[in-house]
Parts: structure tokens; C-alpha cells; sequence
């Protein structure tokens, strides 16, 4: 497929996409008059606008108004439903519903069709002499026992030291560089990669990564197979050495993201780690309300944020329509930040973001630097997943290229992002076609 006609197959899908959103619009007005029952379009309008309102206090309320808020939330389409199965309407439903998918096709074409290029493939990789590799066996619910990687790191030639207890992980990696050690890896969460790749980028030594963490967010977006964790040791005999950019904050590395405000503060609870969902439910309401936590000042290529309830930076920005970090980056070797600010100021502005429907209280940028301030000394920060309390004010910046990465030459490779429905992206693309929205 030539550039060209990639650019309209994207831009006709995009509009593609308008079309049919209006038509799932226009189906049930239309039909609904015509059958002289306006009455139950309200009430299916109505219904939705309930659900996305008591979807929004489920998450910022607490108590009985919370679970009331949950069950109208849960009550409310299949009353719709029934109402429209009561007055024989079925099929104008069925009629907006095969509508609202074909525009969910076109869109998904117009946004994966615009994918840019993964991160650029690396050389060949010498046998490293004294590989030294760090595992936690409490990792990914003891990953490191179930695939035996200590027995298999250990018969490919590396030395292995098994994290008990409190160990200063930066130590450990220091020292074994003293002994000697010619290549660094991890098995084990994002954080310990992150703290062991910043030892490697200073002494400017190859970095191995072993997917034996909960998500491993940087492994899947080195194109590594997160189900088979041993498959990433197959770097110490035949590998491929890419150079991908490391984050700094404060001076800390972080290979994943720095998160800020409603995000970090969920992350230090120390309840979080046992109970993920009940502890963000738990902590929502009064971090959106604005009751505790800090307010933030933002400051991103000149650009200044007052008050935002969350700022992701990223090492690389992630997908336009992620703004938790929990998707992919397409490179690692940009050489810049990605940074977003949400601000949720009611529930609309919290719909609409949601939705990617609004871009009120919300920013995106591509840039090399971010400072985030607030009049505490100190401000909690989620680094690559890990709490941790730095001095204000924080300064994030990138570090290009200063990550030699060995990975496996035989791996799945960097899998597509599956695009999330970004209508604002969609509308430009639509409107001023592929070139015009790629900018």
C-alpha cells in the first residue's frame, strides 16, 4: 500500500466513522417518531445520561450513596431495554447497535492504520564474560521459582544474587560492576529494572530484561514475551542490542512513567499492594473532590497547569487516547517525555474525558522536560509503580539512547496497540486529513 493511499484509507475511515456515530444517533429518532413513540427515545436517552452520571458517584462518593449510585448504574440500561422491547422497538435498538459498531470499525481502522514505526532494530550482541543478573524471587507471584530462571541464568554462565529481605538494590548492581560484571539484568517488577538500568547507563553497560515482574510495561514495549520470562535469557547467547532512552527524576531512572497527584497517591497506601480495587475505590472520592493530596503546579514547554489532578510523565509519550499509562508506547527511542495533565472539574469534563469526547482539562505534550511543584517540601510520586516521597520541586528530564538493552534476536515483537476510540483525534483526522492530525 502506497503512503498516499494509506493516508486516505485513513481519512475516509475516519469520516466513515462520523457517519455511522450519526446515523446510531439518527436511527431511533427518526424510526421512534415515525412509530409515534418520542416518549420512549427520551426515556432512552435519559437512560444513558443516568448511567454515566451514577457511574461518576459511584467513583466520588462514599457510603450508601456509592452503592445506591453503582446499582442505578447497573438498573438502569436494562430498564431502557425492556422499554423498548415493551413498545416493539427491538429492532430499532438492534438497527443503532450494528450502527454504533461499524463506526467503532472504521474508527479502530482510521487510528491503527496511522501506528508509526516501533523502535529501530539494533545490532548483533558479543557474548558478555561475566553476566550478572539480580532476581526477586516475590516477583509476579514467584515467577522466578515457577520458570527455574535461576538454574537456566546460571547455566548460560551469570551470576545470580536472590533478593531476601530489604537489599539496596543500586548497591548490589554497584558492586558487581566493581567485581567486574560486564552485563546487568533483572528479573523482577519495573522498579528494580529501573533502579539496576540507571547503574547500567552510567558505567554505559548492557541491560537485561526478564519479564518476571506483575505487568512488565517495559518488556512488552521491548517486543519481549511476558508469558515466558526464560525466553528473555536466550539474550546472553544469541542477542540483539537495542539503544532505548531512560527517564530521570530527580535524578532517579525510570524506565516506565513518574506518576503525580490521584495516581501516586493511591500507589503509597500501603493497603495498595494487597487490594488494589478496594484501595483505589476507597481513596477516589476525596482525591477528586480535591480533599487531600497536594495541588500541583505543572510547568511543560512553557506551558503552566494549575491544579491538575494527575500528570503522567512518561519515558516516550504513550498513545494519544492513554492517559494512564496503562496501554503501550509505540518507541522507546524518541528521545523526549511524554507528559499529560487531567484536570476534572465535574462530571461532565469527567464524561467527556472518559469518552475522548472532550479535551477540557486535559494536556498533551511531547517535550524534554517537565517540573511539577507544589508548596510542600516534599511531593508522593508513583515511579515505574514504586511510592516514593522527592523533594520539591521535581524535575523530570530524558536521557536519549543511554540504554544498551539486549533482548532476545528470536522474540514476539512489539505488539500493535490496540486503539482506543480517540474521537478528538478522529475529528481531525476526518476534517484536515492524516497529515494535518499525525502533527
Amino acid at each position: 500500500m502506497t503512503t498516499d493511499s494509506g493516508r486516505r484509507i485513513r481519512t475516509w475511515s475516519a469520516r466513515a466513522a462520523f457517519v455511522f456515530a450519526a446515523l446510531t444517533a439518527v436511527i431511533p429518532v427518526l424510526f421512534a417518531g415515525v412509530v409515534g413513540t418520542l416518549g420512549v427515545l427520551i426515556i432512552g436517552t435519559g437512560g444513558v445520561v443516568v448511567t454515566m452520571a451514577a457511574l461518576y458517584w459511584f467513583l466520588t462518593r462514599y457510603g450508601v450513596l456509592r452503592w445506591v449510585s453503582l446499582a442505578i448504574a447497573v438498573l438502569s440500561p436494562i430498564f431502557v431495554v425492556v422499554v423498548f422491547v415493551r413498545a416493539r422497538l427491538l429492532w430499532v435498538v438492534l438497527l443503532a447497535v450494528a450502527a454504533a459498531l461499524l463506526a467503532v470499525v472504521c474508527a479502530r481502522i482510521a487510528l491503527r492504520a496511522g501506528t508509526p514505526p516501533a523502535t529501530a532494530p539494533g545490532r548483533s550482541a558479543p557474548r558478555a564474560q561475566h553476566p550478572f543478573l539480580i532476581m526477586n524471587p516475590r516477583s509476579g507471584g514467584g515467577k522466578v521459582e515457577k520458570f527455574d530462571l535461576r538454574r537456566r541464568a546460571e547455566e548460560l554462565g551469570a551470576e545470580v544474587a536472590m533478593l531476601e529481605g530489604h537489599v539496596d538494590v543500586e548497591a548490589l548492581a554497584r558492586q558487581a560492576v566493581a567485581r567486574g560484571a560486564d552485563l546487568l539484568g533483572v528479573a523482577g517488577g519495573d522498579g528494580t529494572q529501573a533502579l539496576v538500568a540507571g547503574v547500567a547507563a552510567e558505567h554505559d553497560l548492557p541491560f537485561l530484561v526478564i519479564s518476571a515482574g506483575t505487568r512488565n510495561h517495559f518488556a512488552m514495549d521491548l517486543g519481549l514475551d511476558r508469558d515466558d520470562p526464560a525466553a528473555g535469557l536466550d539474550a546472553l547467547r544469541d542477542g540483539v542490542e537495542l539503544r532505548v532512552d531512560l527517564g530521570r527524576i530527580n535524578g532517579l531512572p525510570f524506565v516506565n512513567n513518574a506518576s503525580f497527584g490521584v495516581y501516586a497517591e493511591i500507589v503509597r497506601s500501603p493497603a495498595y499492594r494487597d487490594d488494589k480495587t478496594a484501595t483505589v475505590l476507597r481513596l477516589l472520592p476525596d482525591l477528586l473532590a480535591g480533599h487531600t493530596g497536594h495541588q500541583l503546579v505543572a510547568r511543560i514547554d512553557g506551558t503552566t497547569v494549575v491544579g491538575p489532578q494527575a500528570i503522567l510523565v512518561s519515558n516516550n509519550p504513550y498513545g494519544t487516547s492513554d492517559l494512564a499509562g496503562l496501554n503501550r508506547r509505540d518507541r522507546l527511542d524518541r528521545g523526549m517525555l511524554g507528559a499529560v495533565t487531567v484536570s476534572v472539574a465535574n462530571t461532565r469534563d469527567a464524561v467527556g474525558l472518559l469518552r475522548r469526547t472532550r479535551s477540557r482539562g486535559l494536556t498533551q505534550h511531547t517535550t524534554a522536560r517537565v517540573d511539577v511543584d507544589t508548596d510542600a517540601p516534599q511531593l508522593p510520586v508513583g515511579v515505574d509503580g514504586e511510592s516514593r516521597r522527592l523533594d520539591t520541586p521535581v524535575h523530570c528530564v530524558i536521557e536519549p539512547g543511554a540504554l544498551r538493552v539486549w533482548v532476545p534476536r528470536e522474540r514476539p515483537g512489539t505488539p500493535p496497540a490496540r486503539p482506543t476510540i480517540d474521537w478528538l483525534r478522529l475529528r481531525e483526522l476526518a476534517i484536515r486529513g492524516d497529515v494535518a492530525a499525525s502533527r
